[in-house]
């Protein structure tokens, strides 16, 4: 990709949604069981990997990590992995390393904050418990604090999660706790329409009481289906139009951010070591990254990031380098995708200007 107006070289970075893991802690994620021996996604995918993915962006400020969905449940027993995993990155971010973990003291600036995990619809008592296990209080209260926000993916829990009384009132009581944010992950393709009616009706219970001080982060475009073609001026499938729809009444809730990371994983198969074209990428994509930016706007549109696999991550951020080039996006807009609006929702102590 030529240096243009919105190549990655012209902006600093903050790789907003990033995963980390070591091999001793793939048996522990809920969805590698599902992956063939073998898969890029099941090896270890630590710091070191992350390095060597990023070394050619010089640009880079660092990562926000969001949970990896290890097991986990809203009863105190299980929430062991959980806290291990907030326990990793915290070895990252004071240099600690320990054998196997695939990190150096010299990381430890890598790691600008953490998306943790947290069982929203467990009683406000229990919640306010897990909280103080992990150690929250501080990181919430500090300028860098190292827990910025929380998420509990909706993808794939039963009809009706979001919409509990105990949920809401979880969400209220992360944003009173300082929580910054609140990583919200649903599912389109293939949980359907019901996932995103709820999602709003959950945003619209939330609202209600909300002091406006927590942001909402909705993950991956809400993974529509980009397996059909909405390319063509007279194709205009039914489940594009669904989508698109409950986007807008997403984006017109207030402090509300879309993130575009993810959206590889809803393409159809590509190989990390022949990615597909970004050319083809942008003609598949266009259309709802089209909306995305016509609802949300640059300054609540965030690049998010992809893998720390080489080839996968370099290709993503070009990629969103070419996709900024084609919305004309002003020097500010192309600013605030990369960088800004990462700093402002999760409220990073770094300067992203130059």
């Amino acid at each position: 990709m030529s240096d243009g107006g919105g190549s990655s070289s012209n902006y600093p970075i903050i790789d907003s949604h990033i995963h980390l893991y070591a091999d001793t802690h793939i048996p522990h994620l809920n969805w590698a069981p599902s992956l063939p021996d073998g898969h890029v996604l099941k090896r270890q995918n630590s710091v070191e990997q992350y390095r060597a993915a990023t070394k050619s962006r010089s640009s880079l400020l660092g990562f926000v990590f969001v949970e990896t969905d290890r097991r986990s449940g809203l009863e105190e027993d299980s929430w062991e992995h959980a806290l291990a995993e907030v326990d990793l990155l915290r070895r990252i971010r004071d240099g600690s390393p320990s054998e196997g973990e695939g990190h150096v003291p010299e990381d430890r600036s890598l790691a600008l904050g953490v998306v943790a995990w947290a069982p929203l619809g467990a009683s406000v008592k229990s919640l306010e418990k897990y909280l103080d296990r992990l150690g929250a209080s501080r990181d919430l209260q500090a300028k860098d604090g190292l827990v910025r926000g929380f998420r509990y993916l909706l993808q794939d829990k039963p009809q009706g999660t979001a919409l509990r009384t105990e949920f809401i009132d979880g969400l209220l009581l992360l944003e009173k706790q300082g929580a910054k944010s609140f990583d919200l992950g649903v599912d389109y393709r293939q949980g359907g329409q019901w996932q995103l009616l709820e999602a709003a009706e959950m945003l619209r219970r939330f609202y209600e009481h909300s002091t406006g001080t927590m942001k909402i982060v909705i993950n991956h475009l809400c993974k529509p289906n980009l397996h059909e073609n909405v390319t063509t001026p007279r194709s205009d499938p039914e489940n594009f139009k669904v989508w698109r729809k409950c986007i807008k009444t997403l984006s017109e809730f207030p402090t509300t951010y879309m993130k575009l990371s993810g959206l590889f994983s809803e393409l159809p198969s590509q190989s990390p070591d022949q990615p597909t074209p970004i050319s083809e990428l942008l003609d598949i994509s266009r259309p709802y990254i089209q909306e995305i930016f016509r609802d949300f706007g640059p300054d609540y549109g965030d690049s998010g990031g992809g893998p720390g696999i080489e080839k996968s991550w370099t290709h993503w951020v070009d990629f969103v380098g070419a996709v900024l080039e084609e919305l004309h996006l002003s020097h500010e807009g192309k600013a605030m995708v990369w960088a800004g609006c990462a700093k402002e929702v999760y409220g990073l102590d770094v300067r992203v200007d130059r």
